[in-house]
């Protein structure tokens, strides 16, 4: 009875230690199967990856690859999680720290999809380890659901908060040289087409009267609120309640659409008689003629000016300025 009892215990022991021992192997063992891509997985493979006891983590894809599912995120992703995964087995990590990637085809697992009743693709599932200095006491995996197209750096960052504290391996993305030469063959193509036309260029650049222009053209936008109306989507026109049309909003914090065109003509039309008396009329030579240039510009600034004061008194009774003739 004593020698039962022995044997009985002895054949406890080794059975403790082969279970104890069987993790370590299996993460070798997976692990010299794909280095540096994902471990490509299927129904058998992936129940033995996820199985109990496992001293590892286990970061696991589960995708429909074939254009007949029509799984575009899942072709997106792919090369974001391989990179993923190139990144961390490249890098340096603690001894004890283990981390497995692979990927689960639709195709290679079905029965896993049933039994997980996945209706969507792609989804990852991270293990976490059930024996060792890093095991949870609730090992159900993680899971990530993808709803959007999502970046590399997005899904790494959310796999290390679920891991435990310490230095990590960066992620990182390989040097695209055909990026960097269809960039260096740009900006030569761009340097030389402007070495070549810089002799009819340059002249329009340095040309002030354009700068003049344009800076004219954005003030009276900006003044007249062109920044407003994008910014509060105000109406074009509104009604007055009679069967017209209003194009004036009550008050000074609010405005419509057209309104907003009518004040930068106005403006315009004040700023053009401004440049005509300062600049072009000392510049006629005959004086009847510059008289009567003068009077001209006079009577249009005084009428637009004054027609400017009217609407500010339409948009509030309280303003107290006004000028004939309006």
């Amino acid at each position: 009875m004593k020698l039962f009892t022995l044997f009985t215990s002895l054949f406890y022991l080794i059975s403790i230690t082969l279970a104890t021992s069987s993790s370590p192997n299996k993460f070798e063992q997976y692990q010299s199967l794909s280095r540096l891509a994902p471990i490509q997985l299927d129904d058998s493979s992936y129940d033995d990856l996820t199985s109990k006891p496992r001293d590892y983590y286990a970061a696991v894809i589960l995708t429909a690859m074939e254009s007949r599912f029509g799984c575009v995120l899942c072709r997106e992703f792919q090369p974001e999680f391989d990179l993923i995964a190139r990144s961390w087995n490249k890098g340096s990590t603690p001894d004890d720290f283990k981390l497995l990637f692979g990927t689960l085809d639709f195709n290679n697992g079905k029965a896993a999809f049933q039994r997980l009743m996945l209706q969507t693709a792609p989804v990852l599932l991270v293990f976490p380890p059930t024996i060792g200095p890093y095991a949870r006491v609730d090992d159900s995996p993680m899971r990530f659901d993808f709803s959007g197209p999502i970046s590399a750096d997005q899904v790494y960052a959310w796999i290390n908060r679920h891991l435990p504290d310490g230095p990590k391996p960066p992620l990182v993305r390989p040097i695209n040289y055909m990026r960097i030469v269809s960039g260096v063959t740009i900006l030569m193509g761009v340097v030389t087409l402007f070495t070549v036309l810089s002799p009819y260029i340059l002249p329009i650049v340095r040309n002030r009267n354009l700068w003049a222009a344009f800076s004219l053209v954005a003030i009276l936008l900006f003044t007249s609120g062109h920044m407003f109306n994008h910014i509060r989507k105000v109406p074009y026109v509104a009604g007055d309640g009679r069967g017209g049309i209003s194009y004036f909003a009550g008050g000074f914090s609010n405005q419509f659409g057209m309104e907003t065109q009518i004040v930068a003509a106005m403006y315009a039309v004040l700023s053009f008689s401004a440049i005509g008396l300062a600049m072009k009329v000392p510049r006629i030579a005959d004086k009847k003629s510059q008289q009567v240039a003068v009077v001209i510009w006079g009577v249009v600034l005084l009428g637009t000016y004054s027609f400017l004061l009217s609407v500010f008194r339409a948009k509030n009774g309280g303003y107290p300025f006004f000028l004939p003739p309006f």
